[in-house]
């Protein structure tokens, strides 16, 4: 048995033919629906980027008890498990997060991998001279990211030269070298179509795109501010982008069909979390709500023991389920601390995986969703968010070492059920992490009268209901004390009408809203 895994970056569901987009080019998305099973309720869990793979690895939520960071001393690995029960795994991608202190124990997990210089601004290229950079709507001035990353594209010219066309063409190679074999597990990771929207023409020319201003293909996470064709022109890199993705995609399924790999080899196409374009007056991710066009994500996958294939599922799922899949999928049981379950059964009968998904980043409001309503509680004080502390071995941050200030506060926690026995430290939160809780409150949304998640719910039974289910998955995580004391939640038993927020701080929410139409529903 095999199994390979393409995974992408950013890639919203709602620009996918197979979920109803009907203006990007993305054939290869549709080849793969009728080759796969797809799944209509798949969410989010710890976001962004190395939350989710930490995720991917343990099976297990990761944003309750801290942020952005390595791999823990006590977490179980999907990858080295495999490994460890002669299951070969290899990892080709370009997600330059991984070579950074807070990504620095994913990939030596894998048997064996491959790393693709040059996205987003990533360190590759040395040159001292200033290169050269067009005249652009957005000033880089003082972003080392920003400079970076036009050196860089200097030496990306062409599509054979692009990370994501080195990341697939190393895993075709293993999978041609390697179809003969047993027993192994393939991971394709692209940054892509992750921002900057850096893509060539061929995948430019077919979109009507007119703009003709300054350039403009990496905006800001931020509110928008820029003009309606410019972000027309933005959605429109993104689409060219998506439309590379899909190529590659292509590529895989080619290279699947020439090798008769469908018949014992397990495919999941997935992604860590969607982005936004315009929608809620918001780009990209990160401070605003996890609205559902970043929480509510694609995911195929095709099982070659059921054979089921050009069909949909609705069992709320996510990519804690992706390690339990995978080690299943070789005959091996998933660890005690997994919270994930292995989605075979919902491939064959549409089983629930569970009542809910709970998802989030560390410091911001925990969400929870029944896949009608979603429910995203915001801190009870918005403005001071505490208590909030970090629990970790690995005091990283995303591109440095923790600061010495926050380790000078560090105290010995004692174990969590999760932690094999071993205490951990406990850090006061960094600040930067707790931004978007401090803006937003509590929001309750009825996805079935309202999609678009422009009307904030007032219903006193159903945010109770969503509360205790809430409080269910807290409890489950093993949560710590304090997430219960800042989100005004009762460590124990059930909620009632004290706990009620959702009234409370709407009105911070529709002040970041944009246009006549976002009423508070009655």
């Amino acid at each position: 048995m095999k199994a390979i895994m393409v995974m992408f970056d950013s890639l919203n569901r709602r620009m996918l033919p197979p979920y109803g987009c009907d203006w990007v080019n993305a054939p290869n998305f549709t080849r793969l629906a009728k080759r796969s099973v797809t799944f209509d309720n798949c969410y989010v869990g710890s976001m962004p980027c190395m939350p989710a793979r930490r995720e991917l690895h343990t099976g297990r939520y990761n944003f309750l008890h801290r942020g952005w960071g390595p791999l823990e001393p006590f977490d179980d690995s999907m990858p080295q498990i495999l490994s460890e029960h002669k299951v070969y795994s290899h990892l080709v991608s370009d997600h330059q997060h991984y070579w950074e202190d807070g990504g620095s124990t994913y990939h030596s997990r894998y048997d064996s991998w491959e790393f693709f210089r040059g996205q987003e601004g990533d360190k590759w290229k040395g040159q001292v001279a200033e290169p050269a950079m067009p005249p652009t709507l957005k000033s880089g001035a003082g972003n080392p990211l920003w400079r970076q990353d036009w050196v860089n594209r200097q030496h990306m010219r062409t599509e054979a030269d692009h990370p994501q066309t080195k990341t697939f063409d190393a895993g075709l190679a293993f999978m041609t070298t390697n179809a003969e074999a047993d027993n192994w597990f393939l991971q394709i990771e692209t940054f892509d179509p992750h921002e900057p929207f850096y893509t060539y023409d061929r995948y430019l020319d077919p979109y009507p795109d007119t703009y003709n201003g300054l350039h403009f293909d990496w905006p800001g996470y931020q509110p928008v501010s820029e003009k309606p064709e410019e972000v027309e022109h933005i959605r429109y890199r993104y689409a060219a982008l998506l439309s590379m993705c899909d190529r590659s995609l292509g590529r895989v399924m080619d290279v699947m069909d020439e090798l008769s790999l469908w018949q014992d080899t397990l495919l999941i196409v997935c992604t860590d979390h969607g982005y936004l374009l315009d929608e809620h007056g918001w780009w990209a991710k990160g401070v605003q709500p996890w609205f559902n066009e970043v929480a509510h994500t694609p995911l195929f996958v095709w099982d070659p023991r059921t054979g089921v294939r050009d069909e949909r599922r609705q069992a709320l799922v996510q990519m804690i389920d992706l390690a339990p899949t995978l080690l299943e999928f070789f005959g091996l049981e998933p660890t005690p601390d997994m919270q994930g379950v292995p989605l075979a059964k919902r491939i064959i009968a549409d089983q629930p995986a569970r009542a809910g998904n709970l998802y989030g980043t560390f410091g911001a409001q925990v969400n929870v969703t029944d896949g009608r309503y979603v429910y995203m509680r915001g801190p009870a004080v918005p403005e001071q968010n505490t208590p909030l502390f970090e629990y970790t071995l690995m005091p990283m941050r995303m591109r440095a070492l923790m600061e010495l200030p926050t380790l000078q506060q560090a105290s010995l926690h004692p174990p969590f059920p999760f932690s094999k026995a071993t205490p951990t430290l406990k850090l006061p939160a960094h600040s930067a992490s707790r931004r978007g809780a401090e803006r937003y409150g509590t929001l309750l949304f009825d996805l079935k009268q309202d999609p678009g998640q422009k009307h904030p719910l007032l219903d006193d039974a159903i945010e109770l209901r969503m509360i205790d289910m809430l409080l269910n998955m807290l409890r489950a995580n093993h949560a710590p004390p304090e997430q219960y004391e800042r989100l005004g939640l009762p460590q124990q038993g059930h909620a009632d009408a004290r706990h009620l927020q959702a009234r409370a701080h709407h009105d911070l929410a529709l002040q970041a809203e944009k246009g006549p139409d976002n009423q508070i529903a009655r």
